[in-house]
């Protein structure tokens, strides 16, 4: 991987490039991004957040992730699932937030298929790192950006069909991609990344688990 896309983090040490010069979004990348989740609030959180996302930045749901918070009580999937349209109108008037009604009833519908499933499985998290691929830092799809990151891979297409044929919202395949990047099912930092081998560490350890 050469320092194109790197960049130094000090003399001796780069993380990956698409932080930029963002102090929050770098400390996004240093301290959360791929390191392995394992809680069912958590992980619902932010497979809501990257429905948000759909059509943009991360950074920008990033900046508003505390007033997602405050909007949907803390993802409290048993309190988003009894929500109404009335709620969902009042949401639509918060400007922290992404007004987007169909973004907003698909919370609200996933946090009612969070709880069928957990009922099912017994976790969330037992059944998002199922998906996990067991290769070497979950690496199993070819790339077409010249940083060698790809946009979506073959787990997250079953993911997102399953999710689907469940009844889920806003879980498309290149969604369920970041998804997984993000709660650390995949490792996709970068060779020469000062976080990359930690994380592989830890989602090694986390798959092991299941």
């Amino acid at each position: 991987m050469t320092h194109e896309w790197l960049q130094p983090v000090n003399d001796d040490s780069f993380r990956c490039w698409w932080p930029g010069d963002d102090a929050p979004y770098q400390h996004y990348h240093d301290t959360e991004w791929g390191r392995p989740v394992r809680d069912d609030q958590k992980l619902f959180e932010k497979l809501c957040l990257e429905g948000f996302q759909a059509g943009l930045s991360w950074l920008t749901i990033l900046r508003k992730r505390e007033n997602f918070r405050n909007a949907f009580h803390g993802f409290d999937m048993t309190i988003v699932s009894k929500m109404t349209d009335s709620h969902v109108q009042q949401l639509l008037t918060d400007a922290g937030i992404v007004r987007h009604r169909g973004k907003i009833e698909a919370v609200i519908n996933n946090a009612q298929r969070a709880r069928e499933l957990q009922h099912e499985v017994g976790s969330l998290h037992e059944y998002f790192w199922s998906f996990a691929p067991d290769v070497p830092y979950g690496r199993e799809a070819e790339s077409q950006h010249p940083s060698g990151v790809p946009s979506t891979s073959p787990s997250a297409t079953r993911l997102s069909k399953d999710l689907k044929k469940r009844g889920w919202k806003f879980v498309g395949p290149t969604t369920m991609y970041s998804f997984m990047q993000s709660m650390g099912l995949v490792n996709d930092h970068l060779d020469g990344c000062w976080v990359r081998d930690e994380c592989e560490e830890l989602r090694r350890a986390a798959r092991s688990a299941q």
